[in-house]
């Protein structure tokens, strides 16, 4: 099986998991390796003085029933000495782990969180079998660093216990098997966290949709949705049944590992007694030694009890952790692509898809089935069909955000799987329905769609003018400059359709895009300004270097022409828009020329998604989606000429205007 299967990600296997904690130790020693090495010191050297409190305690009885004042001083100088290391030592080493963790977990947290951004395609975002396990992973991130502070304390637990089964050995050497009564607490300790992992492995959905419930309930996105519907308590009982789904299997397994870890424990204190006896009646010790036994021996009890906690830590999260972490980094690599092929600067042809068929993993349902389509450089290509037809599928292929499970799409040609994820997007730009606000400054909100020009004001000015935003930033008290999200310290909330507005002008950042993607991202607007927007857009988008086509009556292009028509009142899907006046470059969003988003000699292909018919009939190109296949594919004028499924759904429209 392969490494990057997920279902191993929380194996036990302790010699297999080996390498994986070295690559986590290394992690960390990678990022501090001074901080790492002076904290490892320091927990060792706090640990000796702890360890030979017994010794002075023995010399100092021996001292006071030997009537030896010399002895008796030696003793208490030892215990002082020892009292004081040890309090120095321990501040010293806590202070230095605690400067270590802190800047371990930035880096551990900046590498999972890496790691995930890197992997090319978005399946491990919407697999549910990896998401109970990055969901398992990312709250041990927050735990991680305590591997090493475990390890630290490993270091010295072990160290006391050597030095302590020493000073027992130097009683008599039997008592050596004092340790050996201290083996069950050591299987069970070793045992348990594996049986409850399992537990929480097997009930991570449950706690996951316990989170996303209390969410729901507690957060400000739902909260209107969740008053109207009076849903508050119906949440709160389903989030506390969906807890106790997750929690009372933990708990039958916890109560049954402590019943046996008990017992253990019961093993070694009948040992610990039996080792007294041994020595008070058996050996005839002296005082000295019988309290040299009965300190060393309480203390080892305390130092196996330590040690094996620690080493239950160690195999709970290191081993678990670990292993999590470095299927991670196998997945990512794995995932790593193996690109050969540059990404194109223009399109001269096209983009074809030959025989794409696409399954999302873990289903055998095909959501785009055998398709065969060509998106002609230049053109503005409009998809249209039922939800769940396959149009966004569509979009996230073209995106790399998933490789066909059959077929191939071309980009001139050439093979796009071989083209490297990150050169061909940044040849992309696009908005969707559900875009991700950004609470940000609305120079940054608008700025990521082109990091290199994150805080380029003019450019997001004219992305902002592009997307017909302008009214939303002036209305703004500190314009560009605005914090967005009441959360934040002078921040401000903005309407939904506002934020939409704000995520179409970050698509709209890239000055030449090869392929811009419009996947329904003005739903939360309004159809005259959906209509208004899109009649620019495709306007400008049909320039090219030798002269300007215009749009005619039906929203089509035509040769010549003066200028592009403006949106009427009229917004039944019969008509182009068509009203009276024509529009003009503008800054309320019309694109001027190809810097301002009109497609240049690059071929820009401009992907329209929308259920507006009176925003798709302007296309160049109408591309219908039925039951995972393309059914028609053809001008508006074709495809109303052949009466077939998009004149289905085109008339079915227009009669709600009627």
């Amino acid at each position: 099986m392969s490494s990057t299967d997920p279902t191993r990600a929380g194996g036990d296997d302790m010699p297999a998991a080996l390498p994986s904690m070295w690559r986590a130790l290394r992690r960390g020693f990678d990022a501090e390796p001074a901080l790492l090495t002076v904290a490892f010191g320091l927990a060792l050297l706090a640990a000796l003085p702890d360890a030979l409190l017994a010794v002075w305690l023995k010399l100092l009885a021996d001292g006071l029933l030997g009537d030896d004042s010399t002895l008796v001083a030696v003793a208490a100088a030892g215990l002082a000495a020892s009292a004081t290391l040890t309090w120095v030592l321990r501040i010293a080493s806590d202070r230095t782990q605690r400067r270590f963790r802190d800047r371990v977990t930035i880096a551990l947290e900046s590498h999972v969180a890496g790691l995930q951004a890197s992997v090319a395609t978005v399946e491990h975002h919407e697999r549910p079998a990896f998401l109970d396990r990055l969901a398992v992973l990312r709250n041990q991130v927050f735990v991680l660093d305590h591997m090493y502070m475990s390890l630290f304390s490993t270091g010295g637990w072990i160290l006391r216990l050597v030095v302590t089964i020493g000073l027992l050995v130097s009683i008599h050497p039997a008592l050596a098997l004092l340790a050996l009564c201290a083996l069950p607490t050591v299987a069970t300790a070793s045992w348990r966290p594996a049986v409850e992992r399992a537990a929480e492995q097997a009930g991570a959905q449950a706690q996951r949709l316990a989170r996303h419930l209390f969410d729901t309930a507690t957060t400000a996105a739902p909260a209107k949705d969740v008053r109207i519907a009076g849903i508050g308590r119906r949440l709160v009982g389903d989030r506390r049944a969906a807890w106790e789904r997750w929690y009372r299997p933990v708990a039958a397994a916890r109560w049954a590992s402590a019943g046996w870890h008990a017992l253990g424990w019961s093993v070694f204190g009948a040992g610990y007694v039996g080792a007294v006896v041994f020595v008070a009646s058996g050996l005839r010790a002296s005082p000295g030694d019988v309290l040299l036994l009965l300190a060393a021996g309480s203390r080892l009890a305390g130092y196996v009890s330590a040690t094996v906690g620690e080493i239950g830590f160690l195999r709970g999260i290191w081993l678990d952790g670990s292993r999590r972490l470095a299927w991670l980094e196998d997945y990512a690599a794995a995932q790593a692509e193996r690109a050969d092929r540059p990404a194109p600067v223009s399109i001269e042809r096209g983009i074809a898809l030959e025989n794409v068929s696409f399954a999302y993993p873990g289903t055998d349902r095909l959501v785009l089935e055998n398709v065969d389509l060509t998106l002609p450089a230049g053109a503005v290509v409009a998809l249209v069909g039922e939800n769940g037809a396959g149009k966004t599928t569509l979009v996230k292929l073209l995106g790399k955000m998933y490789e066909p499970s059959a077929g191939r799409i071309l980009v001139d040609g050439e093979d796009l799987a071989r083209m490297p994820a990150a050169a061909w997007r940044s040849r992309l730009a696009g908005a969707f329905q559900d875009f991700f606000r950004f609470e940000l400054p609305v120079q940054r909100t608008v700025g990521v769609g082109d990091v290199p020009r994150l805080d380029d004001r003019p450019a997001a000015r004219t992305a902002v003018d592009r997307a017909g935003a302008a009214d939303v930033v002036d209305t703004l008290a500190d314009g560009l400059d605005t914090q967005l999200g009441p959360t934040w310290p002078n921040g401000v909330e903005v309407s939904i359709g506002q934020w939409q507005k704000l995520a179409l002008a970050r698509g709209f950042m890239r000055d030449e895009p090869l392929l811009l993607v419009l996947d329904e991202p003005t739903a939360s607007l309004d159809a005259e300004t959906e209509h208004a927007l899109f009649e620019r857009y495709a306007g400008a988008a049909r320039r090219n270097g030798n002269g300007d086509r215009a749009s005619d009556g039906d929203g089509r292009a035509t040769p010549g022409g003066g200028g592009d028509q403006a949106a009427g009142s009229n917004l039944d899907p019969t008509s182009a828009g068509g009203g009276s006046g024509t529009s003009t470059a503008s800054g309320n969003g019309s694109p001027k020329n190809a810097e301002d988003g009109g497609a240049a000699p690059s071929g820009r292909i401009t992907l329209l998604v929308s259920h507006r018919f009176s925003t798709v009939r302007m296309a160049d190109l109408i591309v219908v989606l039925d039951g995972a296949r393309v059914v028609e594919v053809g001008s508006h004028e074709e495809l109303m000429a052949k009466a077939g499924h998009y004149a289905e759904l085109y008339e079915i429209q227009a009669a709600a205007y009627r």
